[in-house]
Order: C-alpha cells, then structure tokens, then sequence
C-alpha cells in the first residue's frame, strides 16, 4: 500500500514537495543561526572575564599567516584553508582536498601542531572540513609537597574540529565549526564541547572582505579536579574587515576582538602591586578601546610572494614588564613563497625576549593547483 501511495503522487507534486523540504532546511539552519547569535549576545556579559576561562589554548594561531597578522583575523583567508579554523565561513569551496599542516616552535619548549582539510559536496553544495590543534608543553618534573621529585608528565590540550560552510546568493558565505576540546596534565584531565559561527562578505571586484564571528560557545564536560563546578570557555565576539588597495599590491585588515564587553583588561592585583606596576584598572577608556583591537597588513610585491605583519594591542600591554626593555611586544610578521602547488609561510612574534617560529604548508591532495 505504501509503495501505491507514492507512485500515485503526480511527480511534479513529488518535486515540488521535495524543494519545499530543501527550502525548509535552509530556513531551519538559518533561524537557528540568529537564535544562537541571540543567546550568546544576551548571556555574553556573564562570559569570561580576563584570564579566568578554561582552554585557553583555543585562542591559539594554528597558522602561519594568521599568526603573522597578529594572531586574530577574520577576514583574510585567500587560499589558506587554516585560516577557516577560526572563522568558519572562510571554508571556500576551491578548498576542495586542500591540506594545511603547521609547526610552531612556540615558547619556552611548547611545540603547536596542526593540520586540516576540506572537502566539497556538490549536490548539498556544502563544504566540509575538518581539522586538529595539538600543543605539547613538554616534559614536567612532578613533585610532591615537599618539592621531592616523584616522576614526570607530559601535559598536552588538543581540540579536534569539523567545520561546515556554505555560500548565500554571490557575497555572502556563512559556516559553523562543532569543537571536541581534551586537555589533560597529568592525572587532572577535562574535556568540552564548543561551537564557532561565522559569517563572511567578500567583494573581489572592490577588494573588501568583511566579517562576524562569534567563539567558543559551549560547554565544559568534565572538569579537572572532578568537582563537578563547570569553568567558562573562553567565550569571544569577533568582528573584521580586510581592505585591498586597488592601484597598490598592499590589504590591510582590522580586526576586533572580546565586542561582548567593554574592559577586557586582566588584573591581577596582588601580582601588580608586588612588582610595583600600574592597576589595569587605571587605564583611560581610549586604552580600553585600543585593547579590543588588532591590526594587520599584507604585501604582494609579486604573485608568488606574501610578506605580513601584524600589531595585537592587549598582547603587548600585558607582556609589557616594568622598568625593562619591553622591544616589540605585540608585533608580528612573516612572508610566503605562493606556487600553484604550494604554499610555503613563515611566521614570527616577539614575547619579551623570545621569539615563536612557525611553519605552515598548503597542498592539495591530488596534486592540483590550490
């Protein structure tokens, strides 16, 4: 009887149900992106204040290019498939079985490995990616309270992402990255769940790129010390632009960062009283208002090169030591070397006195021009 049922329908019922159905996903997907967007604006206030949240490893640059234009940026992926790791709607479909490995020599002996990929379906007109972030922060010499050294461990975090993303009429793209978070130290272990949205403007003709991206909305499954009292994740509203010069091989891009509260200054008191520094808490509103942003800038001086840089405010501010010589805290850069098979970036940073060195590569699987 079912089978009758079905093949009595008139096909061309058969087909237009079956585009309302389409239709009706489409319309699903999109109110539950406006809804999230609406929760996470109304409860951001209650979000993670400044160095209280766990797995702050997510804010880490798993990229060269992105951590050579300041370690947060939105809107400046090319063809960079690492870069959709922090705004998902950056996943294009030319990322087709493309692959970005990256090496971070970070510092003091903290070593950053990450790799990705992409695939597109044409029929669901969707791309799919997924994607790993592992730090490594060494061997650690465990003690017991009197200082005796009973053995060692090896305390790593890592966070495995998939990451979906579509296109919207010609401009507009739009994705969402679901996290599974791990970070064990020892015998303390904890575990997550997180959610990234993105959205994406791109205009090619006007060199404008434009974009919103709202971070790490999740939750914690288990906590380190079994308590059961869940932390925060480091919750973050972020908000971009990347504008090319058109008479100039030059883009630069601004970045906004932490939109969801206005003083995102952390200050330890007792830390900066006993090292006689200023109380955060002092600073002037156009010092908070620089502390939200970061600044980037590329250069095309030929097709086949890319050379960056990048300037994060709050990075340097909370680096800056008293009474030394604090250099180029906050500054960044790099360069890459842009062949149709593959894309070679260096990045660098400067942390007081140490520098990070990363290494990222993009190819694609089949070996076809990226």
């Amino acid at each position: 009887m079912g089978d009758f049922f079905f093949e009595s329908i008139p096909p061309v019922i058969i087909s237009y149900t079956t585009i309302h159905i389409v239709d009706l996903s489409i319309v699903v997907y999109r109110i539950f992106i406006l809804w999230t967007l609406s929760v996470s604006v109304i409860f951001a206030g209650a979000q993670t204040l400044g160095g209280n949240a766990v797995f702050g490893f997510l804010k880490q640059a798993n990229t060269a290019q992105l951590s050579a234009l300041g370690g947060i940026n939105i809107t400046s992926g090319g063809k960079d498939i690492g870069m959709s790791f922090h705004n998902p709607a950056l996943l294009r479909k030319e990322m087709h079985r493309q692959v970005n490995t990256s090496f971070n020599a970070f510092i003091a002996g903290i070593n950053n490995y990450s790799i990705s990929t992409a695939y597109h379906i044409e029929n669901a007109n969707t791309n799919i990616g997924v994607g790993i972030n592992y730090l490594n922060y060494g061997s650690i010499d465990q003690t017991d309270a009197a200082g005796n050294i009973i053995g060692g461990f090896n305390p790593r975090d890592y966070v495995v992402q998939v990451i979906a993303s579509r296109r919207h009429k010609e401009k507009w793209w739009y994705g969402a990255t679901i996290k599974f978070i791990h970070s064990g130290y020892g015998q303390f272990r904890s575990s997550g769940l997180a959610m990234d949205i993105g959205l994406n403007y791109h205009d090619p003709d006007k060199g404008l790129q434009a974009g919103v991206t709202v971070k790490n909305i999740g939750t914690q499954w288990n906590t380190y010390d079994g308590s059961g009292r869940k932390e925060e994740l480091p919750f973050d509203l972020q908000a971009g632009i990347t504008k090319r010069l058109q008479n100039a091989p030059v883009q630069f891009s601004l970045t906004i960062h932490e939109l969801h509260r206005f003083n995102n200054f952390y200050n330890d008191t007792l830390f900066r009283a006993g090292e006689g520094e200023d109380n955060f808490s002092n600073k002037n509103t156009l010092q908070k208002i620089f502390n939200h942003i970061v600044l980037g800038a590329q250069f095309f001086p030929d097709e086949k090169i890319e050379i960056s840089t990048g300037y994060h405010f709050q990075r340097r501010l909370e680096l800056n030591g008293f009474n030394i010589s604090n250099g180029l805290n906050g500054f960044s850069a790099g360069a890459g070397i842009l062949l149709p098979k593959l894309q070679i970036r260096y990045a660098t940073g400067f942390y007081q006195r140490q520098l990070f060195h990363q290494f990222s590569l993009n190819f694609n699987l089949k070996g076809e021009n990226l």
